[in-house]
């Protein structure tokens, strides 16, 4: 079996896209799958390119075993071959996603999608962004992320 290659998209990719590819791999790692799944995070804007994580999501996320180690990249069109999956946080990235596959021209097209779509148990739209809010909004986040990467992780059935 092809390995298959995930990326979760924010906007700045220090919040949200970063806890998603760690709790995912995180997921990956615990269900001996490396050799079936990868996953790897970026943003849509440019702002925080190449520097790590916010350190209040990284502190939360740390708390539950969690390690975000990544460091904040853009989105680029060479992302739509080389991921199956590009999974937005939001319904604002998802679109901004869908007009940069515009300019691009590939033969096999990724699969993109809202991160929340794989939830199992929230009636949320969109991952909300916790960059302007208090601790709670990154504890929020992660519930959000860690159900959500469950039902993305059961719907790839990598072993099947």
């Amino acid at each position: 079996m092809v390995k298959k290659r995930l990326l979760f998209v924010c906007l700045g990719n220090i919040c949200r896209s970063p806890a998603a590819e760690a709790v995912f791999n995180n997921l990956v790692r615990k269900n001996r799958l490396e050799e079936y799944l990868e996953a790897d995070s970026a943003g849509t804007g440019a702002w925080h390119v190449g520097n790590p994580a916010d350190s209040r999501m990284r502190e939360a996320a740390q708390k539950r075993g969690i390690f975000i180690t990544s460091t904040a990249r853009q989105i680029d069109l060479k992302d739509f071959s080389e991921f199956d999956f590009i999974i937005a946080m939001d319904s604002e990235n998802f679109s901004g996603i869908k007009s940069l596959q515009k300019k691009c021209s590939v033969t096999k097209e990724p699969v993109i999608r809202l991160m929340l779509s794989y939830s199992k148990s929230s009636k949320l739209k969109d991952v909300p962004d916790p960059y302007y809010g208090g601790d709670s909004g990154f504890e929020t986040v992660l519930d959000l992320l860690e159900d959500a990467c469950e039902g993305l992780l059961d719907s790839l059935n990598p072993k099947e």
